[in-house]
């Protein structure tokens, strides 16, 4: 009985094991595409203010002719 009670065991902590890697997995994973979602946003206002710098310069050079 020792012995099926030591595989039993053994059993329970390989799942154990193989539960916490898989929710670490998950976390990094979500760590990584919200990093992904605040580079994008932040690429995104970076475009919009070299938008507006671009119209503002045209606009001034417009309106020195």
């Amino acid at each position: 009985m020792d012995s099926q009670n030591a595989s039993f065991n053994a059993g329970q902590a390989k799942g154990q094991a193989q539960e916490k890697a898989s929710n670490m997995m998950d976390k990094a994973s979500n760590v990584a595409h919200s990093a992904q979602d605040s580079m994008q946003q932040g690429g995104q206002q970076m475009k919009e203010k070299a938008q507006g710098a671009a119209d503002s310069i045209k606009s001034a050079l417009n309106s020195k002719n």
